[in-house]
């Protein structure tokens, strides 16, 4: 099974900016136990655009679906055998990223 582990951070309190060497070790032991499917770390909420084209023509806005304190820094794609081994792997990624960590399979 497969499952998305999105990694929130918090505008107002941060995680550590010194994070990588450590989420590279813990992204090196990911492909070694063949968990790692992909991960991707992603721009500020100002770097984003929403595009709706429910209408007549589309719509371009600048900055996030919603405004909020916490937003989608980061995500992996893993593969394991249940989910238990995923929230022990996910325990892990949080405290290697100093971030919290959302947990949701893939249907």
């Amino acid at each position: 099974m497969q499952y998305l582990v999105s990694v929130i951070d918090d505008k107002s309190s941060p995680g550590s900016t010194d994070r990588q060497p450590a989420i590279s070790e813990f992204n090196d032991r990911l492909i070694a136990e063949g968990y790692w499917v992909f991960a991707g770390g992603l721009a500020d909420t100002d770097a984003a655009t929403v595009v709706d084209n429910r209408g007549e023509q589309a719509v371009f806005s600048d900055g996030p679906f919603v405004e909020s304190k916490e937003y989608l820094a980061g995500f992996w794609v893993w593969e394991a055998s249940d989910l238990d081994v995923v929230l022990k792997l996910a325990a892990e990624a949080s405290r290697v990223c100093d971030r919290k960590i959302e947990v949701r399979p893939f249907r």
